[in-house]
C-alpha cells in the first residue's frame, strides 16, 4: 500500500470521475497514481493533457521508442508502478520480452538498434542526477533525431521524471500489468534506493 491513500468514498469532481470512469473501462480498474493526482483536480487535469499531448498520434517519436524510453526511466527512478504499466504497454508496442530483459544493458545489446540506443542513453543521462547532456551525446542524438524530436524526447523523459519520483515518492506499487516487467532499480549502475526505501 502506498504512503497515501485515496479514501474510497472521496469525492472528486465531475470532470475527474468521468478520466476515473475512462480508466475502469480500459484497464478494468482505477489506477493507484491517478486518484492521488486526482486529489489536486486543476494539476491533475494539467498532468492528462501534458501526456495526451506527448502519446499523440503525431508524435516525431514512434510509440514504441516512447514506451521504451519510460520503461528505462521508471527502471531508474526506482517506480514499480511505472515499469509495471509501462512494460505491458512496451509489449503492445511491438516491444519483445527479449527486449524488456535486455533493457539495463542496452548499449551492449544487438536487440537494440542506433536510434534506440542514442534515445535510450540521452534519457539515461539526464534521469541520473549525476548525468550531464555533453557535446558527444547531443551529436549522437542529432545523427538520429531531428530538432523538433529531440525537444519532444527531452520533454518526455522530464515528464517521465515526474511521474516516476512522485509515485516511488509515495511508495506507489505494480498493479500486475506486465507479468514479465523488469525490476526497479535493474540498469546498470543504478542507484541503491534511499534508506528506508522499497527496492521492489
Amino acid at each position: 500500500m502506498s504512503f497515501i491513500t485515496t479514501p474510497p468514498g472521496h469525492r472528486f469532481p465531475w470532470y475527474v470521475r468521468l478520466f476515473l470512469a475512462n480508466q475502469r473501462r480500459r484497464y478494468g480498474r482505477e489506477l493507484e497514481p491517478a486518484r492521488l493526482w486526482a486529489r489536486s483536480p486543476k494539476v491533475f487535469a494539467a498532468l492528462s493533457l501534458l501526456y495526451g499531448a506527448l502519446d499523440r498520434r503525431s508524435s516525431p517519436l514512434e510509440p514504441k521508442l516512447r514506451t521504451m524510453v519510460t520503461v528505462l526511466i521508471s527502471q531508474i527512478n526506482w517506480c514499480a508502478f511505472c515499469v509495471d504499466i509501462n512494460s505491458a504497454l512496451a509489449l503492445k508496442r511491438g516491444f519483445s520480452k527479449e527486449q524488456l530483459a535486455a533493457l539495463s544493458d542496452f548499449e551492449s545489446s544487438p536487440l537494440f538498434d542506433a536510434r534506440s540506443k542514442a534515445a535510450l542513453a540521452y534519457a539515461q543521462t539526464v534521469t541520473r542526477t549525476d548525468g550531464r547532456v555533453d557535446a558527444a551525446l547531443m551529436d549522437r542524438l542529432k545523427s538520429e533525431f531531428d530538432d523538433e524530436a529531440i525537444i519532444e524526447l527531452t520533454a518526455l523523459i522530464a515528464f517521465q521524471n515526474l511521474s516516476s519520483k512522485f509515485n516511488s515518492a509515495l511508495d506507489v506499487a505494480a498493479q500486475g500489468f506486465c507479468a514479465v516487467a523488469p525490476l526497479p532499480g535493474a540498469t546498470a549502475g543504478a542507484p541503491e534506493p534511499r534508506a528506508g526505501g522499497r527496492a521492489d
